[in-house]
């Protein structure tokens, strides 16, 4: 996974991608507002600029350009002004525009955004919902039967304006599954079952609401909804955006994977969902698992939504904030699936992963000192906290004082420690060979040759340090002290 990190940021090979889906002209005026209407209790806005920028399935397009993709664009747009603007624009941006079409009966789906100071106020939505014509839609169907075999995937960004009809979209899934291509869909419509055959399908909360006979009031309805899904559409995952809480990611026969949003400020959320499908589909079609480019993806949604209006992300604006701001950007217990991507990521610009563990019953200031002592190792710090039960085999059934949660929270207060991880077991060589730290921290009570665990890290060039044990500290001594009584 580490070479697939640096494979992906630091070379320039991408892949080849076919888009299908809804062209839009997205239109930006910009002003501000320092009075109300004399006519109407209406802000006035005092125009200082305009400008056009690409949206819908041309946004994505824009995102993938902007990621180094070979790009091919298919769609359609109206015998207009705005379609002759939008196409420009297109060309511009260097995306391939053999699919795209015109309209003869149709305008070009233009939404106008009202901005003042910084903040949306107003967007108004000029389009035509009608079905396409038969002529334009056969058109659609030859161009994506012709181009499907030479690309590396398939991306459909339905808006619901008309493009992915019933017909186009099985075009796809069954000319994608004859050329072994994988097809992510941004749904619209509220029948999932006309993405049966999608590889993955990634709606919002609000978009999966409204698409299964579930009340959604909690995770586990959530959860029972993309199960739902999954059995619908028969796809490989369900990719659920949550806004500010971030994503879901849902796989038959796996335990869901939650990744909470990063964002340090929210400007604008314009065009999220569009960088979220973009880098999601470059990683899957680069080889990357679902789980590991749903969090590229989560990073990029937390650079976009720091900017103001339709924007785009680049490889390098999503690797600095990775670097700054991932990886040690959560100090709370996690889950091993979520642990091992975050230190792939981190590995793969060559940070040091530093692993030390223990019960940490009663937190002293010998823990204090060995935990900051253990961090300077290296960059980041993974503490393996037993877990209620391991303490108890341990340490015997008075014990611990304090339960894993309790133990978990006050470790995630110190600033030395990064990651906390619980393990069941009694010795931490399991979650050693799960996380591979690059040095194994243990005190030096210990002999060299006592360290758990010290085999398999010596055994894949990795190394051990013993830490100085603090006199006059001791758990065991501290709870005599209170208990009055001798503890195991």
């Amino acid at each position: 996974m580490k070479e697939k990190f640096k494979y992906f940021f630091n070379n320039n090979a991408r892949p080849k991608i076919l888009i299908v889906g809804d062209l839009i002209l997205d239109e930006y005026i910009w002003g501000e507002v320092n009075r109300i209407s004399p006519e109407a209790p209406v802000p006035v806005l005092e125009t200082r600029s305009e400008n056009l920028a690409l949206g819908g399935a041309a946004n994505v397009a824009n995102n993938l350009v902007g990621l180094g993709c070979e790009v091919h664009l298919c769609g359609a747009i109206g015998q207009d002004e705005k379609g002759d603007k939008l196409l420009q624009m297109i060309h511009e941006r260097a995306i391939q525009t053999e699919g795209i079409f015109r309209f003869v009966h149709r305008p070009t789906t233009s939404k106008i955004r009202i901005i003042a100071h910084s903040q949306q106020i107003l967007r108004i939505d000029k389009e035509d919902n009608r079905p396409i014509t038969e002529e334009t839609e056969k058109k659609l169907i030859q161009y994506i039967n012709q181009i499907i075999p030479g690309v590396d995937g398939i991306i459909c960004s339905d808006y619901h304006k008309g493009i992915l009809t019933e017909k186009i979209i099985k075009t796809i899934l069954r000319r994608a599954k004859k050329s072994k291509k994988a097809v992510i869909v941004d749904p619209k419509s509220s029948d999932f079952s006309l993405y049966k055959g999608a590889t993955v399908i990634t709606p919002n909360e609000r978009e999966v609401a409204r698409s299964v006979p579930i009340k959604i009031r909690d995770k586990q309805d959530l959860g029972r909804a993309a199960e739902y899904l999954l059995n619908l559409t028969q796809a490989e995952a369900v990719l659920i955006t949550l806004g500010k809480d971030g994503m879901s990611l849902y796989q038959s026969k796996e335990e869901f994977v939650s990744i909470p949003t990063v964002a340090k400020e929210v400007f604008d959320v314009t065009g999220a969902g569009d960088t979220v499908i973009s880098v999601f589909s470059m990683a899957v079609f680069v080889g990357f698992s679902y789980r590991e480019a749903a969090w590229l993806a989560n990073m990029a949604a937390s650079v976009v939504v720091g900017k103001v209006g339709t924007a785009v992300v680049t490889l390098e604006e999503i690797n600095e904030f990775l670097h700054q701001e991932m990886l040690h950007a959560s100090h709370t217990v996690m889950k091993l699936a979520e642990l091992k991507t975050i230190i792939s990521m981190a590995k793969s610009t060559d940070k040091k992963v530093v692993l030390t563990n223990g019960c940490f019953d009663i937190i002293h200031g010998g823990h204090i000192e060995f935990l900051q002592k253990a961090k300077s190792f290296g960059d980041i710090l993974v503490v393996g906290l037993n877990t209620d039960q391991s303490v108890r085999k341990l340490k015997g059934g008075n014990r611990p004082i304090k339960n894993e949660k309790e133990r978990g929270d006050i470790l995630s207060a110190l600033k030395y420690v990064d990651y906390i991880i619980l393990f069941d077991e009694t010795t931490p060589e399991k979650l050693i060979r799960e996380i591979r730290p690059d040095i194994l921290v243990k005190g030096n009570d210990y002999k060299i040759d006592e360290v758990v665990g010290r085999e398999i890290v010596e055994g894949y060039g990795a190394r051990v340090e013993l830490v100085p044990v603090v006199a006059g500290y001791s758990t065991t001594a501290t709870l005599e002290k209170i208990m009055g009584q001798k503890v195991r």
